[in-house]
C-alpha cells in the first residue's frame, strides 16, 4: 500500500530545511557584487514635490546612482495604472518613495538617503472616508479618466474620489422593508492595519547584455511580477524572468508589485548591475500596501419569526492613495454582501475610495473579514431585538441548495457546502448551551460570541494554473509547479493528491520549491484560497496524461489491451493478473528490448486549468458569477471581561468549516488556527491611527501590536465534509477561512459582556470604556 495520499496527516515537503534553518529566503543570499538600494520617503500624506536635490548624496561614499520620478514618469497597477513607482509631481501617502538611492552597500546606501533634499508644497489631506466623499473635497487624483484600465469592469467617477462602485440589485428592497416587523440599522468603523508577515518584503533585479532582466522576489505572484515589468517599461515578456523562493508569510500583500519595480530601475541606472531592495520594518508598514480600512452601514428587515427580508448596505473602501487591488475588495464584499444567508431583497452599493492614507492590497479573507464583521453584528442586533438565540437565527436563515447569491448564482449542495452541521458542531465545542452570559463574581463575567461566514473567490475569469510531471531513472516523480510557498504548504498538498492518483509512496514524489517563470508552468497568483482547486485541478489532468502514457506503452510491452491495465505502486500491471507487470523504471525513460531496441522516450505529463465558467458582473444589478464556489463555516469566541477595569481575556476560540474534503488534517488544522490567530490580533490591537496630517503613528513594531503567544486562547477546530464535485477528491479551499468571523464573534461576545454596542475594531480596553462611559470617568 502507498504511504500518504489524501486524508493522512503527512510532513510538509519542506519541512526539514525549514526547522533546521537551511531554507533559503530572498534576502538570505548576498552574492559579492550586488549593491543595495534604499528608499527616500515621504514625510507628508498629500504634497506638491516642488524639488529633489541630491546633489550631496550622489557625493557620498559608495554611492552610485540616484533615481527619481522624473526620471521614469510611467505609472504602475494591477487593476488601474495610477500609481508611479517613484512619486512625480506630488506625493499621495505619507511614507511614499519619492526617491532611490544606490550604493555599494545598505550602510553607504542609508547614509545617502539622509542627504536627500526634498521641498514639498503641502496640499489639503484627505485623512478619512467621510472628507474624501465631502461635497468639494480636494482630489487624491485630479485626472481619473486619465488612467488606463488594466481590469475591464471598473466604474470610477472623474472629479471625485471615487475609484470604483459595485452595486447589487436583488428583488425589491422597498417593498420588502414595508413588510418587515423588525428593523435593525447600525454603523461600523474598522481601521487599515498591516500584513506582519514575518519576512519584509524583498527583491533583486540584474540586466544581462542581451537585455535580459532578471528579478528575485519574495513575492505571492511572480507572473504577476512578470506581466507587470513587461507592461510598464515596454520589456518583452520572454526576456523578464522572476525567480521566487521560499516566502516568509504574505497574507495577500505579497501578491502586489512594488519593490520589483524599484529594482529593475535601480539595475538599469546603474548598467544592468544586480542590485538588491528590502524593506525595514518601518518601510514595511508605511510603504508598501496595506489592510483596506472600512465604513459600512447596514439595515436588515424581518418578520417576527426572524426570517430576514430585506438588506440594505453601504460598504465603503479605504483604498488609500491608489487603487491596487482595492476595487477587487469592494466587488468581493458586494458578491458576498449578505453572508451565508438567504436573503430575497438586497440592495448593496461598495463603493472604492481614494485617501491619502497608504494604499490597500490583498490580505487574508480579501474583504470578507471585514464586511463580516459588519453583518454579524448586524445579526446579534436583529436577534436582541427579536428577542431570539443568535445562533438559531442564524441557522434558519442559512443558505440551502435552490437559493440564489446576492448575484443571483443559484446553489447547490456540492457549490455551497453545509452551514447547518457546522452550526450545530460548533455548539459543542462552545458549549453554547450554558448561555451567552455568565456572571463570575469578583466583577468578572464570561461571554460567549458567534458569527458565520462565506467566501468565494474573486479569481480572473481566465486565470490559469499548470503542472509538468517528469520521472526520474528511478521511476520517482519530478513536480514543477508554479504554486509560491508562502505557508499553507500547497507544494506538499500537489504531492499529496499526485500520491492518491498514482498510487505510489508520497516519499517518491519530489516537488520543486522555486519558481521560475521562466521553466515553471504559470499559476496566476498563489491567493484567494484557490490554489488547491486549481493547482489540484491540473495536477490531476498532469497525473492522467502520465498515466495514458505509461499504459500505452506498457500495453506494448506486457501484449495486452490497454483497458486491462492499472497503474499503482510504480508499476503498470494487468488488472486480473497483477503479478504480471512492468516498474515505471523500465518504462519512464523509454522501454529497451533485450537487442537493445529502444521504442517512445522521456514520458513528460502535463496538467493545466483555466477558471473557465466565471464572469464579468452586470453594472447596474451585479448579477454575474465571480466566483466557482464557496466555503462555508461557523465559528465562536469566549472572554472573560472585567467589568471595573473594562479589561479583557481571551478564553477560547472555536471553527467549524466546511471544507469538502480534509487532505492534510494536521495542516488544515493549523492554517485554521493561524487565521483565528490572527482574526484576533485585528479583533484585540491591530490598526493604523493617523495624525491630523495623515501620518502614519503606528510605524515599528514597538507601537504595532501583534497577538503574543503568552495571550492567545485555547483553540478549537472542526470540519464538515460536503464534497465540491468539481474540486480534487472534493477539497474546498480553506486557507484564509480561520481569520473571517473571528473579529465579529470577539465583539458579539464583547458586547453581550460589556452591555453595549460595540461596533468599531480594535477593542482594546480604552474604546470599551469610552463606548460605555462616553468618555466620562
Amino acid at each position: 500500500m502507498p504511504k500518504a495520499g489524501i486524508g493522512t496527516t503527512v510532513i510538509r515537503k519542506e519541512a526539514w530545511d525549514k526547522v533546521t534553518g537551511n531554507a533559503k529566503y530572498t534576502a538570505d543570499e548576498n552574492p559579492a557584487g550586488v549593491l543595495t538600494a534604499r528608499m527616500v520617503t515621504s514625510t507628508f500624506a498629500h504634497a506638491k514635490i516642488k524639488k529633489i536635490d541630491y546633489s550631496q548624496a550622489l557625493l557620498q561614499k559608495g554611492v552610485k546612482a540616484v533615481i527619481t520620478g522624473e526620471d521614469y514618469p510611467v505609472l504602475s497597477g494591477g487593476l488601474v495604472a495610477d500609481r508611479p513607482p517613484l512619486a512625480n509631481g506630488k506625493v499621495r501617502y505619507y511614507g511614499e518613495p519619492v526617491a532611490l538611492v544606490v550604493a555599494d552597500s545598505e550602510f553607504d546606501a542609508a547614509n545617502a538617503v539622509t542627504f536627500v533634499k526634498v521641498e514639498y508644497e503641502p496640499l489639503p489631506v484627505i485623512n478619512s472616508l467621510s472628507q474624501a466623499l465631502a461635497s468639494g473635497a480636494p482630489l487624491v487624483h485630479e485626472h481619473q479618466e486619465t488612467y488606463k484600465h488594466i481590469s475591464k469592469d471598473l466604474y470610477p467617477q472623474p472629479g471625485t474620489n471615487i475609484c470604483d462602485i459595485k452595486k447589487i440589485r436583488k428583488g425589491d428592497v422597498n417593498q420588502a422593508f414595508s413588510n418587515c416587523d423588525s428593523i435593525v440599522e447600525a454603523h461600523y468603523s474598522l481601521p487599515q492595519s498591516d500584513h506582519i508577515a514575518m519576512e519584509t518584503r524583498a527583491a533583486r533585479a540584474r540586466i544581462s547584455p542581451d537585455g535580459t532582466v532578471f528579478v528575485k522576489s519574495a513575492s505571492q505572484a511572480p507572473f504577476g511580477i512578470k506581466k507587470e515589468l513587461s507592461s510598464v517599461f515596454n520589456l518583452e515578456q520572454g526576456k523578464v524572468v522572476v525567480e521566487v523562493p521560499f516566502v516568509g508569510g504574505g497574507f495577500g500583500g505579497k501578491a502586489a508589485t512594488q519593490l520589483e519595480l524599484l529594482a529593475y530601475m535601480a539595475s538599469k541606472a546603474v548598467c544592468g548591475r544586480e542590485v538588491g531592495i528590502r524593506n525595514s520594518r518601518e518601510q514595511d508598514i508605511t510603504s508598501s500596501p496595506c489592510k483596506l480600512g472600512l465604513d459600512a452601514t447596514l439595515k436588515l428587515g424581518a418578520t417576527k419569526d426572524g426570517m430576514i427580508k430585506a438588506a440594505q448596505m453601504t460598504y465603503l473602501v479605504d483604498a488609500g492613495a491608489y487603487a491596487d487591488m482595492g476595487p477587487r475588495l469592494s466587488k468581493a464584499m458586494a458578491v458576498d454582501c449578505t453572508g451565508p444567508y438567504n436573503i430575497e431583497n438586497v440592495s448593496c452599493d461598495a463603493v472604492c475610495v481614494y485617501t491619502n492614507h497608504p494604499y490597500a492590497t490583498s490580505f487574508r479573507g480579501f474583504g470578507h473579514a471585514s464586511y463580516t464583521f459588519c453583518v454579524e453584528r448586524t445579526l446579534d442586533k436583529l436577534a436582541k431585538k427579536l428577542q431570539m438565540d443568535p445562533l438559531e437565527l442564524r441557522k434558519k436563515n442559512g443558505l440551502a441548495p435552490g437559493n440564489l447569491t446576492p448575484t443571483q448564482v443559484p446553489l447547490t449542495a456540492s457549490s455551497l457546502g453545509s452551514l447547518g452541521p457546522c452550526i450545530e458542531k460548533l455548539k459543542p465545542l462552545i458549549n453554547w448551551e450554558e448561555g451567552e452570559r455568565i456572571e463570575l463574581g469578583n466583577h468578572k463575567i464570561r461571554a460567549k460570541g458567534i458569527s458565520c461566514f462565506w467566501k468565494t473567490s474573486d479569481s480572473s475569469p481566465d486565470a490559469v494554473s499548470g503542472i509538468i510531471l517528469t520521472f526520474n531513472n528511478d521511476g520517482s516523480l519530478n513536480v514543477n509547479c508554479g504554486c509560491v510557498e508562502c505557508g499553507p504548504s500547497m507544494k506538499t498538498t500537489v504531492a499529496q493528491l499526485l500520491s492518491e492518483k498514482l498510487k505510489m509512496d508520497i516519499s517518491r514524489v519530489h516537488v520543486n520549491m522555486d519558481v521560475n517563470t521562466k521553466c515553471s508552468p504559470t499559476h496566476w497568483k498563489t491567493v484567494a484560497s484557490m490554489t488547491t482547486f486549481m493547482q489540484g485541478r491540473a495536477a490531476m489532468r498532469a497525473a492522467e496524461d502520465v498515466c495514458r502514457q505509461l499504459v500505452s506503452l506498457a500495453a506494448v510491452v506486457l501484449r495486452c489491451p490497454p483497458e486491462d491495465l492499472e497503474v499503482g505502486g510504480e508499476r503498470v500491471y494487468v488488472r486480473h493478473e497483477p503479478s504480471n507487470f512492468i516498474h515505471f523504471k523500465d518504462l519512464v525513460h523509454g522501454y529497451q528490448y533485450q537487442n537493445g531496441n529502444a521504442v517512445e522516450g522521456q514520458i513528460i505529463g502535463r496538467g493545466s486549468f483555466i477558471m473557465g465558467d466565471l464572469n464579468l458582473l452586470d453594472k447596474e444589478t451585479g448579477k454575474g458569477k465571480a466566483g466557482p464556489w464557496w466555503t462555508v463555516g461557523a465559528q465562536g469566541v469566549e472572554v472573560e471581561y472585567d467589568t471595573e477595569e473594562y479589561t479583557y481575556r481571551l478564553i477560547k476560540a472555536a471553527t467549524v468549516i466546511d471544507a469538502g474534503k480534509v487532505l492534510n488534517p494536521k495542516m488544515c488544522e493549523a492554517l485554521v488556527k493561524g487565521g483565528m490567530c490572527m482574526g484576533l490580533g485585528l479583533g484585540t490591537r491591530e490598526n493604523f491611527s493617523y495624525s491630523g496630517k495623515g501620518e502614519v503613528l503606528d510605524t515599528s513594531l514597538r507601537t504595532y501590536k501583534v497577538m503574543h503567544f503568552g495571550e492567545t486562547p485555547q483553540y478549537l477546530v472542526d470540519f464538515v465534509e460536503t464534497p465540491l464535485e468539481n474540486s480534487p477528491y472534493g477539497a474546498r479551499g480553506l486557507a484564509e477561512h480561520g481569520i473571517i468571523g473571528i473579529p465579529a464573534a470577539l465583539a458579539n461576545a464583547l458586547s453581550v459582556a460589556s452591555g453595549v454596542e460595540l461596533d468599531e475594531l480594535p477593542l482594546v480596553p480604552e474604546t470599551i470604556w469610552r463606548i460605555k462611559t462616553g468618555g466620562r470617568a
